[in-house]
């Protein structure tokens, strides 16, 4: 009874349009009513699902991102990009990728990569020439690099989702997500280059020449060592991921205030109060699915679904293909928090139970994750692209195949090739031992 007023609650409540945060917290209570519970059991949950130091990660994280974005860090990626492939066919569209993949991999957020990164480079391949269905698209998939990125909070958020489920660091998902970015990128890239060379698309003037290429890396080249900083800092031992997550935002204070001049007062101050929303959105959804975890793991959620998985077909393959569709279909409904926040508790030992390593989960949810920023009706991503763009939503999805078919094909590799996420943390695991 109780397990069933907990989902049919939380449903009608996101159905008709409560936001998700309070809808975990109401289908909460409700379901503590109907046990018969004290209520401060929510509230319990809830404080101490946010009282865990690792938790200052995701507020570094995030300020860090808001910092790249307001500091003008793009520009500079976006003209590194241009030179090294803006010669070929389509080459503004292949740019575009390597473009939100860097800066991707510094700001750490889709979002924010969309933000800046299309702000530029949409507009720019409008002008010349490209198709605004064809812009908004590589931009909003290569954005969604930045969900696998060292300085992406999101894999914070799994590894502290998995507490008391599988052990699973930092360390870990920040080396098992480096191959799948890599593939995503080289996917996005073929369907950016083919959709061009189909639709004939203009080249964007000669290649400059390795001079004007190694120019345009070195300025880059501050902005981008954020990435090296904080995988060199967590591989060698030197700071935890916390510890790297603070000496994300003192280097990208130091890079867009004194190296590159161009943080002013009101864009950090701007920097500040949207890195203060969006951590406090977070937190209560880090608290409020802490309560929302625990009626789960009471009424045995995983275990009922895991056997109800059980009665469809005992295969793994099929059972991973089953998870990822759950994945997608609750991904285009919530955003990419309260995805990892509610379903790794439930899909999670299901996975293990079959095989797959937690660090391979791990990755393969969020690239469904993703696959869900870039699908209405909730698709962040998505509108903010197609906001930018001065496109309908409906025109972009009618041309989203192939990108679709770029992230699709690498989430099938992570789940069916464990290589791709696990060769890389075992092998520098070995090395270092």
């Amino acid at each position: 009874m109780e397990l069933t007023v907990l989902c049919i609650s939380f449903t009608i409540l996101l159905l008709i349009g409560v936001p998700v945060a309070f809808a975990i917290g109401i289908s909460s209570v409700c379901t503590i009513v109907a046990a018969g519970l004290p209520i401060a059991i929510v509230f319990q949950k809830m404080v101490g699902g946010m009282q865990i130091f690792s938790f200052l990660a995701i507020p570094f994280f995030i300020f860090a991102g808001e910092l790249m974005l307001y500091g003008g860090i793009a520009d500079r990626i976006v003209k590194f990009a241009n030179s090294l492939v803006g010669h070929v066919r389509g080459g503004l569209g292949m740019s575009n990728v390597l473009g939100c993949t860097l800066f991707g991999g510094v700001a750490g957020s889709p979002l924010a990569d969309v933000s800046a990164m299309g702000s530029v480079m949409i507009p720019l391949m409008k002008k010349e020439g490209y198709d605004a269905d064809y812009a908004v698209n590589v931009t909003t998939h290569a954005a969604l690099v930045g969900a696998l990125m060292p300085t992406s909070h999101n894999i914070i958020l799994f590894t502290l989702a998995t507490a008391g489920i599988a052990a699973v660091s930092v360390f870990d998902m920040v080396l098992a997500c480096v191959i799948p970015a890599v593939l995503l990128t080289v996917a996005n890239v073929i369907a950016a280059y083919g959709v061009a060379v189909k639709r004939g698309y203009p080249t964007h003037g000669k290649f400059p020449g390795w001079g004007v290429v190694l120019g345009t890396f070195l300025a880059a080249l501050p902005g981008l060592l954020v990435i090296v900083i904080i995988l060199a800092g967590i591989l060698s031992g030197v700071f935890t991921a916390t510890e790297s997550a603070a000496t994300a935002v003192f280097w990208a204070l130091i890079v867009t205030a004194i190296v590159y001049r161009t943080l002013s007062w009101e864009n950090f101050l701007k920097a500040c109060a949207k890195a203060c929303k969006t951590t406090g959105v977070i937190l209560l959804l880090i608290g409020l699915s802490a309560a929302f975890g625990y009626f789960m793991a009471l009424y045995s959620v995983p275990e009922k679904t895991g056997e109800l998985m059980k009665s469809v077909t005992s295969n793994p393959w099929m059972i991973f293909l089953m998870i990822n569709i759950l994945l997608f279909v609750l991904g285009t409904f919530l955003d990419m928090a309260p995805t990892i926040l509610i379903c790794t508790p439930i899909f999670l030992p299901i996975a293990q139970q079959y095989g797959m390593d937690p660090a391979q989960f791990g990755v393969m949810m969020l690239l469904n994750c993703a696959l869900g920023l870039n699908t209405p009706p909730v698709g962040t991503t998505q509108f903010v692209g197609c906001a930018i763009g001065e496109i309908s939503v409906g025109q972009v999805m009618r041309s989203i195949l192939p990108f679709y078919g770029a992230l699709t094909a690498t989430m099938m590799l992570v789940t069916y090739v464990p290589a791709f996420s696990l060769w890389l943390p075992q092998t520098l695991k070995a090395a270092l031992h």
